[in-house]
Parts: C-alpha cells; structure tokens; sequence
C-alpha cells in the first residue's frame, strides 16, 4: 500500500517558527521548544508538531493553507481560567481614589462607594444587551493578546434573575465570539445588605442551584470561602448540593484568612482552589497529593495592593500543579495574560517557562481541559498563538506589550494583526 495515501491531510501549515513552545510534558518548571518547528492541523486539531521532514513523514501538506512564521514564536492559546468578564459599570472612582487614601471613613465621607456591592448593584442596573456588549468588547482584547479559553463567573447578582442572567450572557458570548467559554455560577460571592446571609443561603440552595442546573447554563459551582464571607462549613454544604445537581465544584479561598477552604479543595478533590494567599505548606502538599490546581492571580494582589501576597515557589516546590488568570473584574480590570506573567516572573520568582506553563496547559488543568488544549501536541485543539518575536522569553520582556501577531482558534485563523499600522486590525 501507498505510505501516501494513510497520511492524514492538512488543512493548515504554520512552518519555520523560530521555535515552537509545546507545553507539553509533566515537568512544571519548563517548556519544550521545537527550533525551526511546524505544526500541521486537519479541521479544529493538531496533527504534527516537529521539524519540517517530521511533520512531512506524517502528512500531506500539499492542498494546506500556510502561514510563514519565520522568525516568530509559536505558542499554545492562553486559558484564562478565572474571571468574572460580565459585569455592569466600573469602579474606577474607587480605584484612583484608594491609590492615595486608605481609610474607609475618609471614602466614605468622599463620597465615594467601594466593594463588590457597588458592582453587584450597577449589574443588576445593566440589561442582559448591555452586559453582553461590554464584556464583547473586553474578550474581543483578550483575544487579540492571546486569550483562547475563558472561564467567566457569575456572581454579581445575588438575585436569582440577575444571576441567570449573566449566566445567559455567557452563553450568548460563546455563541458570537471565537473563544470558548467556560460558564460558573458563583452565586456565593456573597449576600444582599437587605438579607441575613441564613436567609440567602436557603436561597442558593432551595432556588439558585435548581434553577442553574436545570437550565444548563453553568459548568462549575463557585463559593468564596474566606472570614466575612462562607465558613469552610457553609461553603461545603452550598457545593455538596452543587455537586447533586450535577455542577462541578471550585473555591475562592485563602485570600485574606485561611479557614479552612483549602483544605475543602483538597477533601473534595476540586479540579482548582483558587487566590491561596494564606495557604500553610502542609495544605499546599494537601493540594498537591489531591491533585488540585492553584491558580494564582498576580494582578488581583497587584490592583489592591494585597498585604500578604501569594507564595508561588513554596506551591511549585510542595509539587502543586499551578494556573495563572487575570480574576478580570471590576477591581482588577486586565485582560492580559502577558501582563499577568510578566508580575508573575517579576514579583513572584516564577521562570518564564513556569509562567508560560501556568498560563496554557495549568489554565487548562484548572477547568479539566488538560486533556484537549493548553499544550502544542497531535490531538489537541488547535488553539495556538503566534508571537512576533525572537524567543518565548520576551513576552515577559516586553512589559505592557502585545506581542501577539496571527490568533488560531480551533483551526482558523481569528486574529490578524500584522496590518495594526495600517488601521486594519481585525478579527478575521
């Protein structure tokens, strides 16, 4: 038989990369490159990664569309597993104000409202079209830095209506945009003023969850565990009845007190826990033994200047596997996986490669979607990136760039930014 005719064809060829950064591989502390790779793709998959003559030896390339990257960077698509993308207003007043004035009374007196209130009552404002609109336009620059896979919460609701709502505007996201979009009901971001938090608990419980679950619109069920908001108690007992109703539970936990909820993480054996300002060594050993994901968000200490920021290289050394993602809200507007690892490498003592690795296969890892995106490798999506520059470490070089040039969404491309000078940036 014709060895030919068992290849399989592309439909598309990205050739002469620079180098070709996998992310593939179990060691958390570096990436593969492939010097003067190409990556070959059929349809939405990838189906060789190697050299010119590798990728040849398994298949036709003749009929395939090509891209050139010669003297460029080919990377795995970013997956930004925790953000909170729709939301109504800003908060910015706050923002500028709290860089000069730390005492709430002094706010106060100012005029000038603070904390996730302020944002759970502009979203409840806001219509489902104005909600969509804004957070169009925030994942439209997510993907032109790189941004393929997003997680989106819910939780500045607090009402049954106004969280389903924003669940729907995660669902009308993934239908108009070329970004896949993992939806989480984060019903337990807190409570309203009006409400004891007894009272809206039997709320998520009796109303909220039956009510997500039956319109399958959510994937995960979110809590934030921490002091002022949900015991360690309250926050198994709200994702227990989440799990029942079939949605997969995650945490918000240790950002300003350790109470337990990472220890909860690893009990239930959650696919992440996520800020872990607080954690103690044995629980990140906890978590590592679980098998349970950190995700770590730079930015977010960065944006409020958090007191006691995260101990990335005491998670990597227990042996936890870990994400980066911007946590994209109204008190940490970024949309920049590249920021996000420059703070990483920077204030963190992260690698280049730990930070890369975090931002695509652990981003992955943290929403169970290791398995088809977040590395470089035959049987993935083809969810890939390319960057105009020399070798991957300059996207942490570059600090407040975008070193992005073409966007690969599924096999197609979806960004073209190589006539930004021209005024003809576009999604394709």
């Amino acid at each position: 038989m014709n060895s030919q005719v068992q290849k399989r064809r592309a439909s598309l060829i990205i050739q002469n990369a620079v180098e070709v950064v996998t992310c593939r591989g179990s060691n958390v502390s570096s990436v593969e490159t492939v010097p003067r790779g190409w990556v070959a793709i059929a349809g939405e998959e990838i189906i060789a990664v190697g050299s010119r003559d590798q990728v040849a030896a398994e298949v036709d390339m003749e009929h395939a569309e090509v891209i050139d990257a010669t003297g460029k960077v080919v990377a795995p698509g970013f997956v930004d597993c925790h953000t909170h993308l729709v939301f109504g207003g800003s908060r910015v007043q706050e923002y500028a104000a709290k860089m000069t004035i730390d005492d709430p009374a002094e706010l106060a007196r100012l005029g000038i409202q603070t904390g996730i209130q302020v944002s759970v009552e502009m979203t409840s404002k806001s219509s489902e079209e104005q909600l969509f609109q804004a957070a169009k336009e925030r994942l439209e620059r997510m993907l032109h830095a790189g941004t393929t896979t997003v997680e989106s919460k819910s939780g500045y609701g607090l009402t049954t209506t106004n969280e389903i709502k924003m669940l729907h505007v995660n669902a009308k996201l993934a239908k108009a945009m070329p970004v896949d979009i993992v939806s989480t009901f984060l019903g337990a971001h807190g409570w309203p003023a009006h409400l004891p938090k007894e009272v809206y608990m039997g709320v998520l419980l009796d109303e909220m969850i039956p009510w997500v679950s039956g319109l399958g619109i959510a994937t995960y069920c979110d809590v934030w565990c921490d002091n002022g908001h949900f015991t360690a108690q309250e926050s198994e007992k709200i994702l227990r009845a989440a799990a029942d109703a079939g949605l997969q539970p995650k945490i918000h936990t240790d950002a300003y007190s350790y109470v337990g909820g990472s220890d909860l993480a690893a009990e239930m054996g959650m696919v992440s826990a996520d800020h872990l300002n607080y954690t103690p060594p044995a629980v990140m050993k906890k978590l590592a033994n679980a098998g349970v994901t950190g995700v770590l968000m730079p930015a977010l200490d960065f944006a409020v200047r958090h007191p006691r920021p995260f101990d990335a290289r005491a998670m990597i050394d227990s042996g936890m596997n870990v994400a980066l993602a911007t946590n994209l809200c109204p008190g940490c507007w970024t949309e920049s996986m590249q920021f996000v690892m420059a703070l990483a490498c920077r204030l963190y003592r992260m690698s280049p490669a730990e930070a890369l690795r975090a931002a695509t296969i652990g981003g992955a890892m943290a929403l169970g979607l290791g398995n088809d995106r977040g590395s470089i490798e035959a049987g993935k999506l083809a969810d890939l990136q390319i960057w105009n520059v020399p070798s991957y470490e300059h996207v942490i070089y570059r600090l407040g760039g975008n070193v992005v040039e073409w966007v690969i969404k599924r096999g197609k491309l979806v960004v073209d930014r190589t006539n930004q000078e021209k005024g003809t940036e576009n999604l394709v």
